[in-house]
Order: structure tokens, then sequence, then C-alpha cells
């Protein structure tokens, strides 16, 4: 994942903080990121690598959030039930 600069961090998460007040459930998670991707093709262009770069980000996030979030979660219950 690669990490940006705080003050562009301190931008987003102002923004980001807010419209997850909203979501309340999948569909609306899945609409705020093809939205988002969505509206930056609309403003860079739409190519092969402006798409692509969509897609890899997508993927990205989503190896850095299993490997942050779900692996930690996942070694805690089996420490808590065993393991299967």
């Amino acid at each position: 994942m690669p990490y940006i600069d705080k003050n562009k961090r301190e931008l987003f998460d102002k923004y980001l903080e807010e419209i997850a007040k909203s979501i309340k459930n999948e569909g609306e998670l899945n609409y705020c990121f093809y939205k988002l991707s969505c509206l930056l093709i609309e403003r860079i262009g739409e190519s092969y690598a402006n798409l692509s770069m969509c897609s890899s980000a997508m993927e990205h996030a989503k190896l850095e959030w299993y490997r942050r979030k779900l692996v930690p979660y996942e070694d805690k219950k089996i420490k808590e039930n065993g393991d299967i």
C-alpha cells in the first residue's frame, strides 16, 4: 500500500470520515468505491492505463485490508476458539 503525504491523508480523511458516517451496508460501500473511481476517470480521462490504475488500486487496497484487518481478526478467533 503506498503511503501518502500526511497533509494529503488529513485532507482525504476529513471527507472520508463524513462519508463513512452515512454508509450502512455492503452495497453502499461498493457504490462509493465504484463512484469514486468513475469520478476520477471522468477527471483524468478514460484510457487503458487509467482504468487499470483504478482496478489495481482497488485490488491492492483489498490485499492491504486482508493483511491488516482480516488476518489479525482470524488469528484472534483461532486463539479464542481453536484452529480448524
